[in-house]
């Protein structure tokens, strides 16, 4: 097991970066196409829709082409949100990250480096929303590589976010993961974080059951050091 440590992000880490945040994103498309595959709608769908094909025309190669052709959809259904996520990420917030996470003292930047290379990112920046009575600091683009998961690089880039959060005198950290993001999902719960709000980004997040959580992590008596 390399060990790890973490630091500010500095320009010269962009090109891993992007590659371990699209990575990162691009792993969720399997899960979310079994989501799917486990809903009643598409169940039905995948048996109802080839079997009436069949009574109608008598053709098991027609109705063997149309359970293709559903399940495609369904992959595609389940492919485009994490592409489009992907696409707007790297147009906004991670097009220039100096700019957006390292120019002022209430947001910023990690990397876990191990051997030269990144293995880890995490991110944060202050909720602008003038109708809340705590100040707080969301966390984004939590991603592992792959290879490198187990070793608690996760859990310590979290922990990094909550000291700086404690430093600069936010109230609460604050989050977002969905439904199929099982493992962050568990590990936010583990180190503390609590489900406020469970929600649909819009009409087609509804139609496929794939919700979205907000966590939120408390700072008034919390200690960084028992996480």
């Amino acid at each position: 097991m390399a060990p790890y440590h973490i630091r500010k992000y500095h320009v010269g880490d962009h090109k891993q970066v992007l590659t371990l945040f699209a990575q990162g994103m691009e792993e969720h498309i399997p899960a979310t196409f079994h989501h799917l595959l486990k809903l009643p709608r598409a169940l039905l769908l995948l048996a109802g829709g080839p079997l009436i094909l069949l009574l109608v025309s008598g053709s098991w190669l027609l109705a063997l082409m149309a359970s293709l052709i559903l399940l495609a959809g369904l992959k595609f259904v389940a492919t485009v949100p994490w592409k489009q996520y992907i696409a707007m990420s790297l147009q906004t917030d991670m097009a220039d990250i100096m700019k957006t996470y390292l120019s002022g003292r209430g947001s910023c930047f990690w990397v876990a480096e191990s051997e030269g290379q990144v293995v880890g990112t995490v991110g944060a920046l202050p909720v602008e929303d003038p109708t809340l009575r705590e100040k707080q600091l969301q966390l984004f683009h939590l991603s592992v590589g792959m290879e490198h998961r187990g070793q608690g690089i996760a859990k310590s880039l979290v922990r990094t976010v909550i000291q700086f959060a404690q430093d600069q005198g936010y109230s609460e950290v604050v989050l977002e993961t969905s439904v199929v993001q099982s493992a962050a999902l568990n590990l936010y719960q583990a180190m503390g974080f609590q489900v406020k709000r469970k929600f649909n980004y819009n009409i087609s997040s509804r139609l496929v059951g794939v919700y979205t959580f907000r966590l939120v992590f408390p700072l008034a008596s919390a200690d960084v050091r028992n996480f």
